[in-house]
């Protein structure tokens, strides 16, 4: 009885909180969201489902901006760093839940090959193509349609040359918040060129709720005996290497903080913590949990569900405390963790890797699923 006053509860706060003009569950205000962008509008959108749960997203650059979920006291929690309005996304660089793409992660020296062409590509990051490039589909406006109350979809139009990658492509991501508190984010794309794709969810987890403390004692399990080890530009060497008896080994749940900065092992060093991807054992079955985050003191659980072959681990590394977020919070290093469910860094270089290469005929197809739940 008491769980069915509090959904009735819940569900009328829901409607409420989605009344024009009004703030939503996260306590941001949608009117800040409102403004035009690259000549397209941009707004925050909210999902919600009957459990209570809320997930807030703007077109730009499709980032998811808040996911409320309720912890082992039943109360919500924001677990997800942003900012409250669109000024901070458009002013402060960031990938903060950004929808990314064309090619998630690194590309080496920015360049790739197609049908024997070299093609240079921008450097933004140690000499090497990160994240698209600066002007990234992150800092692009996605056309929006809300489905229904569960259900975003976003398109967007990248130009041949965007970036000076190939191909006019159009590309898609579905957010679909289900019954039991899952994000499903579903990844489409065609092109007329042959280009490379690889898109990805770029959210900062920290599932305590309080970004003003560090993600050290979170609980990370990675399905994954082995991993890409970086140089010390971030850049993967070639080489896939075994997790046993290294700081990489999250095969057990393992508190982040144990080893993060064990920079005497040479990868943390270079990572400045970690910042690599993790071969996953799920053989691309996204019925198998790939990764798992827990929270001691929230007790929220993100379980990580996908098709890719890889994940990107990032632990907050480069966050420095210069930004502030929403509720006007720090963001000191280390405050967050992502979980970038992907084809592993520079593969269109590495051809005995998982390819990314996308024909015209073809459909680029990806999938994620965040899960939450709670454990006492």
């Amino acid at each position: 009885m008491k769980r069915s006053l509090f959904t009735l509860i819940m569900a009328g706060s829901l409607i409420a909180s989605c009344a024009p003009g009004g703030k939503n569950l996260a306590g941001l205000d949608p009117a800040k969201f409102d403004q035009e962008i690259q000549g397209k509008q941009v707004h925050l959108y909210a999902l919600q489902n009957k459990q209570g749960m809320e997930v807030c997203i703007t077109n730009f650059g499709g980032r998811v901006v808040s996911i409320m979920v309720p912890d082992k006291q039943g109360k919500l929690q924001d677990v997800v760093l942003g900012f409250d309005n669109i000024q901070d996304y458009i002013n402060i660089p960031s990938d903060f839940g950004a929808s990314i793409g064309r090619y998630a992660n690194r590309i080496a020296q920015g360049q790739i090959v197609v049908d024997g062409d070299t093609i240079q590509l921008p450097r933004n990051n140690f000499g090497h193509c990160l994240h698209g490039g600066p002007n990234g589909w992150q800092y692009k406006v996605y056309d929006a349609t809300q489905v229904d109350d569960n259900t975003l979809e976003l398109t967007l139009l990248s130009p041949d040359g965007d970036e000076n990658f190939p191909g006019n492509v159009t590309a898609t991501v579905r957010y679909t918040l289900t019954e039991d508190n899952a994000i499903d984010i579903r990844y489409t794309a065609v092109t007329d060129k042959k280009t490379v794709i690889n898109m990805t969810n770029h959210s900062y987890f920290n599932l305590s709720g309080d970004p003003s403390a560090p993600i050290t004692d979170h609980l990370l399990t990675i399905h994954a005996d082995t991993y890409t080890p970086v140089d010390s530009t971030f850049m993967t060497t070639g080489d896939i290497l075994p997790v046993l008896e290294t700081p990489m080994d999250f095969t057990t749940p393992r508190a982040i903080g144990e080893r993060v900065n064990d920079y005497d092992f040479q990868q943390l060093k270079n990572g400045n913590g970690y910042d690599h991807n993790w071969v996953l054992n799920t053989s691309g079955d996204d019925t198998r949990v790939a990764a798992r985050l827990a929270s001691p003191v929230s007790g929220i659980v993100l379980e990580l569900f996908t098709d890719e072959p890889g994940v990107q681990v990032y632990s907050g590394n480069f966050l420095d405390g210069s930004v502030k977020g929403k509720r006007g919070i720090v963001y000191n290093q280390r405050a967050a963790i992502c979980l970038e469910t992907q084809h592993y860094p520079d593969s269109p270089n590495k051809p005995e890797w998982p390819t990314v290469y996308l024909e015209p005929g073809q459909t680029y197809a990806s999938h994620c699923i965040f899960k939450f739940s709670v454990e006492q």
